[in-house]
């Protein structure tokens, strides 16, 4: 499943993150890349192990806490990052798939990617994120502040970039629900049953569909 999901971020959280990464030294971006990716991959990086990620982490981290939308799509039982990466003139990051697993000393199996924009799309041309999937290949370049969730299974690459710089987190979730088909089914019942909350409808029968979705998170579920 492909979801943008707007205002992760308030405008303040990330005017934070972008002046927290100007004074940031960053590393090339291979450091962490697998064999095939590091042959395609022209990017900076924030070592994940600096003060300076682990504070700006936090802050990327509280935005997902209180995002219903993130959790209901995802249902996260473990989160790999965020990494926060830099692109510049020239740089890009070709077609790869990502690592299954990923992390240490705690491994996470990657179900789900999510890039988090941290530029604003007019200050850097080029730089799309190019995701590809039964349908196609999706050209993404969102506000700052929004997310791109979709399955860390597709092809995807990032676009040179021609002028400007493109900063962005990224992060990878090791889901609850391990079935992509089955997590686009939670996520589409549970976006039923709150609408049918807005409406005010029979909430006998609402409580009804709450528990079938409940039962199937329990059926289904990979703790």
């Amino acid at each position: 499943m492909l979801l943008q999901i707007p205002g992760v971020l308030k405008a303040a959280e990330v005017s934070a993150l972008r002046e927290g990464l100007v004074k940031a030294n960053y590393e090339d971006g291979g450091a962490t890349a697998g064999f095939s990716a590091k042959q395609v991959k022209k990017n900076l990086q924030l070592p994940q192990k600096s003060d300076a990620s682990r504070k700006l982490a936090a802050l990327v981290l509280d935005g997902l806490k209180r995002n219903t939308v993130f959790f209901s799509a995802a249902l996260p039982h473990r989160i790999h990052g965020p990494l926060f990466n830099r692109y510049d003139p020239g740089m890009t990051y070709g077609d790869h798939v990502d690592n299954a697993l990923m992390g240490a000393p705690t491994t996470i199996r990657t179900d789900i990617a999510a890039t988090l924009f941290l530029t604003d799309p007019k200050d850097y041309d080029g730089g799309e994120l190019i995701v590809h999937d039964m349908y196609g290949a999706h050209r993404i370049k969102l506000a700052a502040g929004n997310m791109i969730v979709y399955p860390a299974t597709s092809r995807h690459r990032v676009e040179p970039i021609t002028r400007g710089s493109r900063v962005c987190a990224v992060m990878w979730i090791q889901s609850l629900i391990r079935d992509e088909m089955q997590r686009r089914l939670l996520f589409e019942m549970d976006v039923s049953i709150g609408a049918l909350r807005k409406q005010k409808a029979n909430q006998k029968e609402v409580a009804m569909l709450t528990s079938v979705y409940h039962n199937l998170i329990r059926m289904w579920s990979e703790p």
